[in-house]
């Protein structure tokens, strides 16, 4: 038996289980606080690039070019990880919580509504590998500057960072193998 409104079936689930479901599906407003929260860290992302680049603008006319290069690498640094944040606050929200409802807003980015799981985490892993190579970037800049880092901590830095980069081919092999599978 069909509703003639929607052409589905009517459902015959008992009232207990109809309620049941229903509290789950309404349960995933729970990660809504989550989202706020992260609104609220880049908020305080946003102070800290601010407090980093009055800091290290105030000696401009002082630095080496590649104190320069380093300054600038810090603040893209901070520019990725508010991108990060971006990325799971608005793909996060919209695929677990609710479509955000922009109107006719013509700043919406295209990306937003078209970003699911998979592509979050590709994202994610991606972002979290540019960030970790701007980090071994300066680390490497500052040797160059002569400032003494320890080869331990080198080699932490550029195993940490190849992990993350081993890790991101993994999953979008991953990805792609998913995809060429029958959906079931």
């Amino acid at each position: 038996m069909t509703s003639p409104a929607s052409s589905r079936p009517i459902s015959r689930k008992p009232a207990l289980e109809r309620a049941l479901e229903l509290w789950l599906f309404r349960s995933r407003w729970l990660m809504a606080p989550f989202y706020v929260g992260l609104a609220v860290a880049l908020a305080s992302l946003v102070i800290v690039f601010f407090n980093e680049a009055v800091h290290e603008l105030a000696q401009v006319t002082t630095m080496s070019p590649e104190q320069a290069i380093l300054m600038v690498l810090s603040l893209i640094d901070l520019s990725l990880a508010g991108n990060l944040l971006l990325i799971v606050i608005f793909s996060g929200y919209e695929n677990f919580v609710s479509k955000i409802d922009t109107g006719d807003d013509e700043d919406r980015p295209a990306w937003m509504g078209t970003v699911d799981f998979s592509g979050l985490k590709m994202k994610l892993i991606a972002s979290i590998v540019a960030i970790s190579a701007i980090a071994l970037l300066r680390a490497f800049m500052k040797l160059n500057e002569g400032e003494a880092i320890p080869d331990r901590t080198l080699a932490w830095m550029v195993g940490i960072h190849l992990t993350f980069v081993v890790s991101g081919v993994l999953l979008a092999v991953m990805d792609l193998l998913a995809s060429k599978t029958d959906k079931h």
